[in-house]
Parts: structure tokens; C-alpha cells; sequence
């Protein structure tokens, strides 16, 4: 079974132009790519109980205290000062503008239509990328170009334009996530290891509740068992392993390969939406992902490097 895994990684990742990568980073690619794909939906089922901002500060901060509290009792060393600092800039950015917010959209937009539009997310990292000398070659502008006529194709679609508040809130999330994502790399580093990505989930996730506050959200209490279930899953597998792939990806491999999963997420969100969630997605929605998703093959193709 390792021989065969190794085995389609390798394939997988050769068709993606990717060098050949360590087993570490095609699992960490797997949990991307795949439970990525799947928490939107998760999100969908928790939002019945729980409102986005306190959903989403609760399921960071519990991640964060059990993270931290198994890196503690580990002997790991707590973040300095500095390093909290940036914990609360990044946090803030990529949980609190990004998830938050992207929680938010989906209280009125489809989840699908949600990941589709999250799929120009390596786009505006490239764009931010360019503060940093960082800049596109003529591929990648032609996928930047591509990408673009797809999100102007499904922003007319008839999910997002029912509802010009969701479209503003995913707009401001792929800001935010990409914004944290860049500067977690240039500007302010995290804690080394996993310690970076827990002080990163409670600062984010205090900043979150401190928004459910504000605007005055009160969850239904109890929470209807299926969006319990769903939190547990946001938890678990959304933040515990998903997002600490993510980080661990943005740390050791490429941001072309970091953010591959924006290949896999729309298709898996849009067909468990449809196929779980009873949402509905037109014709043209379904074509505007297919082609902001050639925009981004054309993106990472731009990017490849050899190995």
C-alpha cells in the first residue's frame, strides 16, 4: 500500500509540474486538498446553530488550547513576545478577515460558490507578492488575466448577485487570507513548528470572538446534533490537521504548491453542496469555476521551478 501511495503522489505531483516531494508534503497536500474541500459544507451545517464569528472563534481556540496544551505538556517552548505579536497580526488577517468573514458569506451564499470564489486566493497572493520584488512572469499573468473573466463570471451568477453583502464578505476574506498568508513569510514569522500555528489559533480566535461580541450573535443553545457534529469536524480535522498542514506546506514547500489545493477545493465543495447540502449551482456558475480554475493551473504553471 506505501508503494502504491508513493507511488500516485509521485504521479500526481508530476502532472502538477511539481518536483518530486517528501511523504511528509504530499499528506500535508492531502489534507488540503481534500478535507479543505469538505469543511465549507461543515461550515454550511454548523452555521444552524452557531453564527460564523462565534463558529469560528470557538473552533480556533479550542484547536489552539489542545495544540498548545499537548505542545506544553511536550516541553515545547511558549512564544516570545514578539512572536505573539505576530501570531495576533497574522491571526487576525488570515482567521479573523479570512475565515471569519468567508463564515459570514455563507449565511446568505452557497458553500460551493463560497470555495469557487476562494479558488483566486493564489491570484491576490501574487499580486501582494509583488510588494516584495516577487514578480509574475507572462504565464502567470496570463492565468491572473483568465482567473479574473471567472470571477466576473461568477459574481453575475445567481447565487452571488442575490446576495452583494456575500460577495463583499468573501471578497474581503480572500483579502485577509492572502494579506496573512504573505506577510507570515516576509514580515512576521511565527513560533517555530506547530507552537507558531496554535498562538496563531488562539490570538485568531480571541479576535473572533471578540467580533461575535460586537455584533451582538447569540448561538442557539443546545446546538442541533448536526451542528455539533459539524464543529467537532471544523475542529478536528479543519484546524487541528487541515490548517496546520496548510502552515506546515507554507513553511517547507512553495507557495505554488502551498496553495494547490485551490485545484481540488471548488469541485469537491460545489459537489458535496449539491449532492449533501440540496444547494443548487447553474450551468454558468459550474463554467465560471472551470474557468477560474484554468487560471490557476496556468498560475502554478507559471511558477514551476525545476527541481
Amino acid at each position: 500500500m506505501n508503494t502504491l501511495v508513493r507511488s500516485a503522489g509521485g504521479r500526481v505531483t508530476r502532472a502538477l509540474g511539481m518536483p518530486s516531494l517528501p511523504p511528509l508534503v504530499l499528506a500535508c497536500l492531502a489534507a488540503t486538498w481534500l478535507i479543505w474541500g469538505s469543511t465549507y459544507l461543515a461550515i454550511k451545517f454548523a452555521l444552524v446553530s452557531l453564527p460564523p464569528f462565534f463558529q469560528m472563534g470557538t473552533r480556533f481556540l479550542a484547536a489552539g488550547a489542545l495544540l498548545a496544551a499537548w505542545l506544553a505538556w511536550r516541553g515545547t517552548r511558549w512564544p516570545d513576545a514578539t512572536q505573539w505579536r505576530n501570531a495576533t497580526i497574522v491571526g487576525a488577517l488570515m482567521l479573523g478577515g479570512g475565515m471569519g468573514c468567508t463564515a459570514l458569506a455563507e449565511t446568505t451564499v452557497a458553500s460551493g460558490l463560497v470555495v469557487a470564489f476562494i479558488a483566486v486566493g493564489p491570484m491576490v497572493i501574487a499580486l501582494f507578492n509583488l510588494a516584495f520584488g516577487v514578480r509574475p512572469g507572462r504565464m502567470e499573468v496570463l492565468g491572473m488575466a483568465v482567473g479574473l473573466v471567472g470571477v466576473v463570471l461568477l459574481a453575475r451568477g445567481a447565487g452571488f448577485a442575490a446576495s452583494p453583502a456575500g460577495l463583499l464578505a468573501q471578497a474581503v476574506a480572500i483579502v485577509c487570507w492572502s494579506a496573512g498568508s504573505v506577510l507570515s513569510l516576509h514580515r512576521f514569522p511565527l513560533a517555530p513548528g506547530a507552537m507558531g500555528f496554535a498562538s496563531e489559533m488562539l490570538a485568531g480566535g480571541a479576535l473572533l470572538m471578540g467580533l461575535s461580541w460586537l455584533f451582538g450573535e447569540t448561538p442557539a443553545w443546545p446546538p442541533t446534533p448536526g451542528a455539533a457534529l459539524a464543529w467537532i469536524y471544523l475542529v478536528v480535522f479543519g484546524s487541528l490537521i487541515a490548517f496546520n498542514a496548510y502552515m506546515l506546506l507554507l513553511a517547507r514547500a512553495s507557495a505554488a504548491v502551498a496553495s494547490s489545493y485551490t485545484y481540488v477545493n471548488p469541485v469537491i465543495a460545489m459537489a458535496l453542496g449539491v449532492w449533501l447540502g440540496g444547494e443548487s449551482v447553474s450551468g454558468g456558475e459550474w463554467l465560471a469555476t472551470a474557468v477560474i480554475v484554468a487560471g490557476v493551473v496556468l498560475l502554478m504553471w507559471g511558477k514551476r521551478k525545476p527541481a
